[in-house]
């Protein structure tokens, strides 16, 4: 009070033409905050951007995106949501995997809400505890540069990668990292963490070449530096369209259906951060990037990825497989989740020395 007094008596000491300088500065600071959604996104910034400009116009919602780095990726943004967790800054976290996502679960930093438009979504893509859900997924393949590998030649398995005949020239994302690092942790819950470590112990001497990211990967391999890399989906179909010479390779896609490899899928998960600044605004934007429109649009859009709700009818480009038509690896989720650890301490200590 006293200093709304001081402000009244200053204000009245300004000759009235000062005051026409004055009174706009003081309402602007005086209005609150516009209001808008933060959202943390794993997804690349290219695929993501769009759909949340498709929000802020539908929603008269503005979205503050904050992305993190190619060779980073989902991993530093789980870090930063642990960091914040006695005071969220974000409502809602795009990841663009899931066992980070199962982890932000265990540790209680995701608010529960059942959106009305995951009511179509397949009951595996849906947390039991209602706090995230699974949408639009990738696959882990082989992009393999057709100029240097005859067809052939070309692996079909993601084991046969450590044998001689390709030694020095197969590419690999940063494995402490984003899909990479997924990957590895359902390889330690698929094969065993021994088998699993032998293959990537395997891969390090056989001089697997180590890049900052799956992008890295694609565009090196549609170079001819590398002759096969191990990428997702949405960045080797972008090679594909570019004109480069390269094919991809679905890995195990024909193994025997008692066996538990196959290609990995990876889906994008959505949830709402408990404590956020917008919980009402959150769930909006959730409910928006769980649409058939929004799944539909990553499918026919650049990153091409497969929708999980079987009610999306989208044309996916003829190089991109699906679960329905390629082997999936069996992977469980909540056990690949209990090896992150063990396996990102192997994954550190071999591969982020020198």
């Amino acid at each position: 009070m006293k200093s709304m007094c001081l402000l009244n008596r200053c204000l009245a000491a300004l000759p009235w033409c000062w005051l026409g300088v004055f009174l706009p500065f003081l309402a602007a600071g005086c209005a609150r905050p516009q209001p808008r959604v933060v959202a943390y996104c794993a997804q690349d910034k290219e695929f993501a951007e769009g759909a949340f400009a498709d929000f802020t116009q539908s929603a008269a919602l503005p979205v503050a995106p904050h992305y993190d780095t190619e060779a980073t990726k989902s991993v530093s943004l789980y870090e930063e949501l642990v960091r914040e967790a006695s005071r969220p800054r974000c409502d809602v976290f795009w990841n663009n995997e899931i066992l980070s996502t199962i982890r932000l679960q265990r540790q209680g930093l995701l608010e529960p809400y059942a959106s009305p438009s995951a009511t179509d979504y397949p009951e595996w893509a849906k947390a039991k505890d209602q706090t995230w859900t699974a949408f639009a997924a990738r696959a882990r393949v082989l992009i393999v540069n057709t100029k240097l590998v005859p067809e052939a030649e070309r692996p079909k398995g993601l084991l046969e990668l450590t044998a001689p005949h390709w030694k020095g020239k197969v590419a690999l994302a940063k494995p402490q990292f984003g899909t990479t690092a997924t990957h590895a942790a359902c390889l330690f819950e698929v094969l065993g963490p021994e088998q699993a470590r032998a293959w990537f112990l395997g891969l390090r001497g056989n001089g697997v070449q180590v890049v900052d990211g799956n992008k890295a990967v694609a565009v090196g391999v549609g170079a001819g530096q590398y002759a096969v890399g191990l990428t997702d989906t949405d960045d080797a179909i972008a090679e594909v369209e570019a004109g480069r010479p390269v094919a991809i390779v679905f890995p195990d896609r024909d193994r025997p259906a008692g066996d538990r490899m196959g290609t990995l899928f990876i889906p994008n998960t959505v949830m709402l951060i408990k404590g956020g600044p917008n919980p009402e605004g959150g769930r909006r934007l959730i409910d928006f990037l769980l649409s058939t429109e929004i799944e539909g649009k990553l499918a026919e859009t650049a990153s091409h990825q497969i929708p999980l709700n079987p009610k999306v009818k989208a044309a996916l480009p003829a190089a991109i497989e699906t679960p329905r038509t390629v082997k999936p690896m069996q992977v469980d989720w909540e056990k690949a989740a209990d090896l992150w650890k063990e396996a990102q301490k192997f994954l550190a200590d071999e591969f982020a020395r020198p």
